[in-house]
């Protein structure tokens, strides 16, 4: 199965653009004869930068929540019109809007333009708190299989747990948001780096048997200048880190260069089936009997109506 993982810079903060650029990416893969091609954690309308400088800044609030993608919206349906239209898969990290609250968000819409996935991120990392709300239980269910009996795909994004390996998943959509070089002495932490994330994912990859497709954000000059980020994250330019991981944890594709551009890859899914000949973590290599995770998939409503007195 070829694939296609992003490594672009969307328009930041600007809903009707970054759909504009979307689609034009989702062409471009198409055409490359990419049957997947997927894109990074809040693409649309880019990830809000500037909490890492500053947790408070209205103006820039009130304007991300105005362009955060709905799921039923006419933006939404321009890209799985687009996806229909070019008989291909694609995985989108977004930020949802529902009402006047958003979601760090992803969804995973067919050949046929129909989304076969949608999920919230879990808990959102540290400062993201200050933008984002969380999910409720139906973000555990995240693996689903391609039409024509194609590979089972899942999607989370950044830090989450890890908690779908008993899904098999055989082609993991791993989501990003721009991710600044590792500094050696610099005070902040190795394992929010470019590096530090690439080894994360690395590591889910070994772990679960699955390809792994690391996607993450380019941010420019002009990015920085939007959201007045002037700190030691995300304050510099940032060429991206997005690669496709094999399901042993070897990197199979990285960018050629620093520059916007779709990494493209033929996968072989055989190699997932090897890999797990070896340790099938939600298979022959788990103990349930000893070991096991308690998950509840159910969404929690705002406004639930109890019931009482057989009333």
């Amino acid at each position: 199965m070829r694939v296609a993982v992003t490594q672009h810079e969307p328009v930041w903060l600007d809903l009707e653009k970054t759909i504009d650029k979307t689609c034009d990416i989702i062409t471009e893969a198409a055409e490359a004869g990419a049957k997947l091609v997927v894109f990074p954690e809040c693409w649309v309308p880019g990830y809000p930068a500037w909490i890492w400088s500053r947790p408070v800044d209205f103006e820039l609030g009130v304007k991300y929540v105005e362009n955060s993608l709905k799921i039923d919206s006419p933006q939404m349906r321009r890209i799985q019109d687009a996806a229909a239209t070019h008989d291909i898969n694609v995985g989108l990290g977004f930020s949802e809007r529902d009402g006047d609250s958003v979601y760090i968000a992803q969804v995973l819409i067919d050949q046929k333009g129909e989304v076969q996935m949608k999920r919230r991120k879990m808990k959102p990392t540290h400062m993201e708190r200050t933008i984002f709300g969380d999910a409720s239980g139906s973000c555990l269910a995240s693996v689903v299989q391609l039409p024509e009996n194609g590979p089972r795909v899942g999607s989370l994004a950044c830090w989450q747990v890890k908690t779908y390996q008993a899904q098999i998943c055989m082609i993991h959509v791993a989501a990003w948001p721009p991710m600044d070089p590792f500094v050696e002495g610099s005070p902040g932490f190795w394992s929010m780096t470019a590096e530090g994330c690439r080894s994360i994912t690395q590591t889910y990859a070994a772990e679960s048997g699955a390809f792994a497709l690391h996607c993450t954000t380019v941010l420019s000059d002009a990015g920085i200048r939007k959201m007045k980020t002037d700190g030691p994250i995300m304050g510099s330019p940032i060429a991206g880190s997005s690669a496709i991981i094999g399901p042993d944890g070897r990197l199979l594709k990285t960018a050629e260069s620093g520059s916007e551009q779709l990494i493209i890859a033929d996968l072989n899914m055989s190699d997932v089936t090897k890999t797990k000949t070896f340790a099938d973590a939600g298979g022959h290599y788990s103990r349930p009997d000893l070991l096991w995770l308690g998950a509840d998939p159910t969404p929690k409503q705002v406004v639930r109506i109890a019931k009482s007195n057989g009333i």
